[in-house]
């Protein structure tokens, strides 16, 4: 079966488990557990002979225990970075001081992993696969990782959770970091200790991932087919889940594991049996590929009834609810019998409940996002906007992804036309010689209240780059400002319009 059909079949949204493989593939500065110990080695020792010692000694059977080398490689870290203070080490100890000057007990090991982690880059020639991989967070429910860096959080806008905050969680919108996360090192999983540890206490947290896993499909990626992560997953839950219960077929039949298979564009999925020591086998799904464009293709084209940002909002609100938030409540069986309140849940029938979104201000606000996601079903919803004839609304680039919006030509018109009389009406010849928008910026010759107007007619006149006008407008501190709505609308018509000026 095709991997398009396979995954248009899913009727809830799925829950991806992401492993290092992920952040190899998009990520300048990743490496695999066994790499990462190593380069620590080698810094610290400054030959490999030392590493190869410690994984000799860690050698269990026919595998290496790297939680062991790590435990280990912690020792003789912490004793020669405290016998050299100010060595090549200097920033991981005064992290640590400063941290135990607040009384934050931490692992220098786990600092100097937080900082070789930092670095989001991503690989230049994966630019448009990430660009596919950030269109499915409309669609997925939640991401659960067992790596350390921010690359999931920082491309879906998804909220990081970390252990045992897994418990307190809105599980919709959310990355569930189960080993960790550089932002807090404390709570970094690497050593065998940690791993005793999140063995005993993270019962509760299994139980819920648990949960997921048995009303949401499954999509592994990053992992190889005899990874340990997914054999433990697996085991977790067959040990509460009968093997040829109608369950455990459903689970099954919603597991798919995307194996990475150098320059393969499959698009096959098969049946793959999987050995579990002291459990029957266990039958699930894979592709192995290296197009993984279509896998993300597929996830962003799932048409399920609710999309999963909309759980997201109604989780919100009733988590809210449940813990004594400021919202009324109101059981009615019209909503005309209702008065205005910030937020709403209505349950009914089509017959006595109607919903319209009137806002177009968050939708400019998160113009990029929207953009990224290429979300239709939010878009369809600009038709019940009641967008002034005065109000600046970027709609070429909204309809180029929704192209059967009824309101679309009018609002290009009165996009075109407000645009052209602020180019016209602009008297700001004196910055066509910027060609950057942070020179245009510093140029005290040219007002703070005329700043924008100035970016603007350089955007419609190409005379800034409309990747540098991008790069602004993403980190742009006041979204909702008319500043802000003037400069995208421009963005968005240079971009996904015709030539004005």
């Amino acid at each position: 079966m095709k991997v398009a059909e396979f995954i248009s079949n899913y009727k809830n949204h799925p829950i991806l488990f992401v492993g290092t493989g992920l952040s190899l593939r998009y990520l300048k500065k990743s490496y695999t557990w066994d790499a990462l110990l190593q380069k620590i080695a080698l810094k610290l020792k400054g030959n490999i002979e030392y590493y190869l010692d410690l994984k000799a000694a860690s050698h269990v059977g026919d595998k290496y225990r790297y939680e062991k080398i790590a435990s280990a490689l912690d020792l003789e870290f912490t004793k020669i970075l405290k016998e050299d203070r100010n060595g090549p080490f200097k920033l991981v100890n005064d992290i640590f001081y400063s941290r135990m000057a607040e009384g934050k007990n931490i692992s220098r090991l786990k600092i100097y992993i937080s900082l070789l982690l930092q670095d989001n880059l991503c690989q230049d020639d994966m630019v448009e696969e990430i660009a596919e991989f950030k269109k499915i967070g409309k669609n997925v429910g939640s991401v659960i990782t067992t790596n350390y860096d921010r690359f999931i959080e920082s491309v879906l806008d998804f909220e990081p959770l970390i252990g045992n905050d897994i418990l307190l969680s809105n599980p919709y919108g959310s990355v569930y970091k189960i080993h960790g996360c550089i932002s807090d090192p404390v709570r970094i999983i690497v050593t065998e200790e940690d791993y005793d540890n999140f063995d005993k206490k993270y019962e509760l947290v299994r139980a819920q991932l648990l949960s997921l896993f048995i009303h949401n499909p499954i999509i592994f990626l990053g992992y190889n087919i005899g990874d340990e992560n997914i054999k433990s997953i697996l085991k977790t839950i067959f040990t509460y889940v009968e093997a040829n219960s109608p369950i455990a077929k459903k689970i099954k039949d919603n597991f798919l594991l995307v194996e990475y298979d150098p320059g393969s564009a499959s698009q096959e999925t098969s049946d793959h049996d999987i050995d579990l020591d002291g459990f029957s086998t266990i039958g699930i799904h894979k592709i192995k590929t290296d197009d993984y464009k279509t896998i993300y293709q597929s996830i962003a084209n799932l048409n399920l009834p609710v999309s999963a940002m909309d759980i997201r909002k109604v989780q919100s609100i009733v988590k809210e609810l449940y813990t004594g938030g400021q919202i009324e409540v109101k059981i009615t069986e019209n909503l005309d019998d209702l008065k205005n309140s910030d937020k709403i849940i209505a349950i009914g029938s089509h017959k006595t409940i109607k919903y319209e979104y009137q806002t177009s201000r968050a939708t400019i606000t998160n113009y990029f996002k929207v953009i990224d996601e290429e979300n239709s079903q939010l878009l369809a919803l600009i038709d019940k906007y009641q967008i002034q004839s005065t109000q600046y609304f970027p709609i070429y680039g909204f309809s180029s992804i929704c192209p059967h919006l009824e309101t679309a030509e009018r609002l290009k018109t009165q996009q075109k036309f407000k645009l052209m009389a602020l180019v016209n009406s602009a008297a700001l010849a004196n910055c066509t010689k910027h060609t950057m928008i942070d020179h245009i910026l510093e140029d005290d010759g040219i007002s703070s209240s005329n700043k924008a107007n100035a970016i603007l007619w350089s955007i419609m006149t190409d005379k800034v780059s409309l990747e540098d006008a991008e790069q602004y407008l993403r980190k742009y501190e006041q979204g909702a400002s008319t500043d802000f709505r003037k400069l995208i609308c421009a963005y968005d018509y240079k971009k996904y319009g015709a030539d004005l000026v």
